[in-house]
């Protein structure tokens, strides 16, 4: 489809993105007169029944969650061809307004992270894990409200299971994934709360819990070790909202909010939030006892799935 071409009764009007699996436009619906956002697969995606159900998927959740802080899906028509129709989202992506102002101050990014706690805990009622929770799929609007998008690789819990024919990009972004889907699990709603924790401490300190030379050496950082401690890079954080964050991005899904309304609740409760007095995050070794031996076979175990995380990466850009 081109920029000026009619799709059934929507206009294409300009594109906004495009992936490997999808374009998506700007379009008003000349039956209504609406602004919408409309989301054509490629070919190629059309003819891989993975992505197919992928797509679907993404559209039927769409539909299903009813929230303000979550982009909604319009359905109840017929089609010439498979596209999606979305709710057009007037505001500025997360990614944009940290590119441009690195860092937040504390209240703005603990505001933001509240309202996106509430989306998140609508969704997982819903039971709906998004899987890839990143500030290039947060928008921002006037007031600092916010809409969760881009549901491409969510998991529906009560909906089958993705059977994989190929490899396929569907573990989330190295940035935020969690330590469970590098791992190679398919990750529950504890999945997102370490990736809103991660977005949280990238909001607060200007950078990213993890960095490395590639994908493979975050990977790698994020299942053997912990976080630098945020209040080393910004002094305006408190003890309380690092025992948030560090609770939040806890390696063990055990050990992290069970809700991401638990988590909002003590980032509006800071002052009953309690601190460890000891170092919260040890070293690798003193924490799990490993001799260096020891700790040398676990790494290298771990290094098994990150290794086919790279070859799928390599492959979706291919």
């Amino acid at each position: 489809m081109a920029v000026g071409e009619k799709l059934d009764h929507y206009l294409l009007e300009a594109e906004v993105a495009r992936s490997g699996m999808s374009t998506l436009y700007r379009a008003t619906d000349l039956t209504t007169g609406r602004t919408v956002a409309v989301k054509v697969p490629h070919a190629e995606m059309e003819a891989d029944p993975v992505l197919l159900e992928r797509f679907r998927r993404e559209e039927a959740i769409g539909q299903e969650i009813d929230h303000p802080g979550v982009v909604k899906t319009y359905d109840g028509e017929a089609r010439s061809r498979l596209y999606m129709v979305i709710e057009w989202v007037d505001g500025r992506l997360l990614r944009s307004i940290l590119n441009e102002e690195r860092r937040l101050p504390v209240e703005r990014a603990i505001g933001l992270t509240v309202s996106i706690c509430d989306a998140l805990d609508n969704l997982h009622k819903h039971g709906v894990v998004h899987r890839d929770l990143k500030p290039e799929n947060i928008m921002v609007q006037d007031g600092d409200r916010i809409k969760i998008i881009d549901f491409g690789i969510a998991l529906k819990e009560d909906a089958r299971r993705i059977t994989q024919t190929a490899l396929t990009p569907a573990l989330g972004t190295p940035d935020y994934i969690s330590p469970e889907q590098v791992k190679g699990q398919r990750g529950d709603q504890r999945s997102d709360i370490y990736s809103l924790g991660s977005m949280l401490y990238e909001m607060l300190t200007g950078q990213t819990p993890f960095t490395g030379t590639n994908p493979l050496v975050v990977l790698n950082e994020r299942v053997l070790n912990d976080a630098r401690p945020a209040r080393e890079l910004n002094t305006a954080i408190s003890p309380q909202l690092e025992e948030i964050l560090c609770r939040a991005m806890e390696r063990d899904p055990r050990h992290r909010y069970a809700t991401a309304a638990e988590m909002a609740w003590e980032l509006e409760h800071q002052e009953l939030v309690g601190v460890e007095e000891d170092a919260r995050r040890p070293g690798l070794r003193q924490r799990m006892g490993l001799s260096g031996g020891r700790l040398a076979l676990y790494a290298a175990l771990m290094l098994i799935p990150l290794v086919l995380f790279a070859v799928m990466m390599l492959l979706a850009h291919r």
